[in-house]
């Protein structure tokens, strides 16, 4: 058996921010000082050992010295604190306009999970498993993102099934904020999946039914919205990216909601959009 020593690859404010967090949480609760097998910080070394590199509960559980059920109770303790501290859609478009942003971009991405088939009915009357996007072939949640022009995530909503369409989860939990937005002169650029979400949406201009190359105005402003558009797919490169578990949840998928808003927390912090 070799032994090795190992960093989270975080900085070591990033844990105490995390920590700062769960201190007010057990104040809040009322939790006794010294009744927990975990300080505050390495409960939050814990958690971003989980958000980093995927490390499973049983290794948590085994490196801290703690039961595997300690770990997992840790550990929802840290996404839920995180997620708590999430900006919400209408705040963060707020804060953009603020700044002087010039326009967000909408985006959606399925998040991969382990699932077990869950039946639902189609909206044509079919019977389909409610977590199975055929576009993704895997079983996944719907994330939707409202993004900065450079890419840096701004919010980001909760999970709907992965076989619920991009444009219904984007009426659910983007839109509304989104139009209101676009009336005050923050319009919103989305990809072709978003077809029909109405006035402040600006997507490609499909073919014409005909048939046949669009004219040359529609061939420029549809490149000019793709190249726009395209720095938006950077949001969720950067959450996948620097924080692994959400390459693929293995929670119940009703939490990826709250692990993909903790993950938009600790990227703001690391960026520093907040402190």
């Amino acid at each position: 058996m070799i032994a090795y020593r190992a960093t989270p690859g975080v900085p070591r404010e990033l844990a105490c921010f995390v920590a700062k967090l769960l201190l007010a949480e057990r104040q809040r609760r009322g939790t006794p000082r010294g009744s927990r097998a975990l300080s505050c910080f390495w409960q939050g070394v814990l958690g971003l050992r989980w958000f980093r590199d995927r490390t499973t509960a049983e290794a948590l559980a085994r490196d801290h010295g703690i039961s595997r059920a300690t770990a997992c109770r840790y550990l929802d303790e840290v996404i839920g604190v995180l997620a708590a501290q999430a900006p919400g859609l209408a705040g963060a478009l707020e804060r953009a306009s603020d700044q002087g942003f010039s326009h967000v971009i909408l985006d959606e991405k399925i998040i991969a999970c382990d699932r077990c088939k869950e039946p639902a009915i189609s909206v044509k009357g079919e019977v389909i498993d409610l977590w199975y996007p055929g576009k993704a072939c895997a079983h996944g949640g719907n994330i939707q993102a409202v993004t900065a022009p450079d890419g840096l995530p701004l919010q980001v909503s909760d999970v709907e099934p992965g076989s619920v369409h991009d444009i219904t989860a984007a009426r659910i939990h983007a839109l509304p904020a989104l139009y209101r937005a676009a009336a005050a002169g923050l319009p919103a650029l989305a990809g072709p999946g978003y077809d029909g979400a109405g006035l402040g949406i600006l997507i490609p201009a499909r073919q014409p039914s005909g048939g046949g190359e669009p004219d040359l105005n529609t061939r420029t402003r549809n490149a000019i919205l793709r190249s726009l558009r395209c720095l938006g797919e950077r949001g969720f490169a950067l959450l996948t990216g620097r924080w692994r578990t959400l390459q693929h949840i293995t929670a119940s998928p009703g939490k990826i909601g709250d692990i993909a808003r903790a993950a938009l927390v600790l990227t703001h912090f690391e960026c520093g959009y907040i402190t």
